[in-house]
């Protein structure tokens, strides 16, 4: 196993340890911020969600710096991601941070354009991220972290910094997908039934 293809088992490795930090309360002290709370647990979390999300990068980076694309690796980096993704937002609809539509709209979104992709891969084809595919990532990863730190530093001005950056996660989700779906839809074949 190569050396990015380890980076992106250690992201699937942090998933528990984002959700155990979220989830279970260590009591390890906590923050007034504003008009809310914060605790230890969740700045650790928000780190480690932080410290995964990054990797993302660096194993494609070094798996095309160094030629060591391989297939485990192709399958087992989006499976990274949408694991990370989707434990974080399940988590943060159990700690009523998020709004349990918003998750499954985005997840549903990762689960279709999954689907898009083998169907492409079963035609020989390959849907490689597109720029705003990536912007989605982007935005998607800071709207999370701003959710686990509970909007902190932006509690103290009374910015709703989160729910904005979980506005604009929805709709550039939505947006890459239907644009993945409008740019590839010579993959999609339809048939009439008899």
């Amino acid at each position: 196993m190569n050396l990015a293809n380890k980076i992106t088992l250690v992201r699937i490795f942090l998933v528990p340890v984002v959700m155990l930090f979220l989830l279970v309360n260590y009591d390890l002290g906590q923050f007034h911020i504003g008009q809310g709370v914060i605790t230890v647990s969740e700045i650790i979390a928000t780190l480690v969600f932080i410290l995964a999300a990054v990797t993302d990068g660096l194993d494609g980076y070094i798996a095309r710096k160094r030629k060591l694309v391989t297939n485990l690796g192709k399958f087992l980096d989006p499976l990274a991601d949408k694991l990370l993704i989707s434990a974080a937002l399940i988590s943060l609809v159990e700690m009523q941070r998020l709004d349990a539509w918003i998750a499954i709209v985005i997840i549903s979104r990762e689960f279709a354009v999954t689907g898009l992709r083998l169907v492409a891969a079963a035609e020989g084809k390959v849907i490689a991220a597109s720029p705003l595919g990536k912007l989605k990532t982007i935005v998607q990863i800071i709207a999370i972290a701003a959710l686990m730190l509970n909007n902190f530093p932006f509690s103290f001005i009374a910015f709703p910094f989160s729910q904005i950056l979980t506005w604009l996660a929805v709709a550039i989700t939505i947006w890459s997908g239907i644009d993945y779906f409008l740019k590839n839809r010579s993959v999609i074949h339809f048939t009439k039934s008899r």
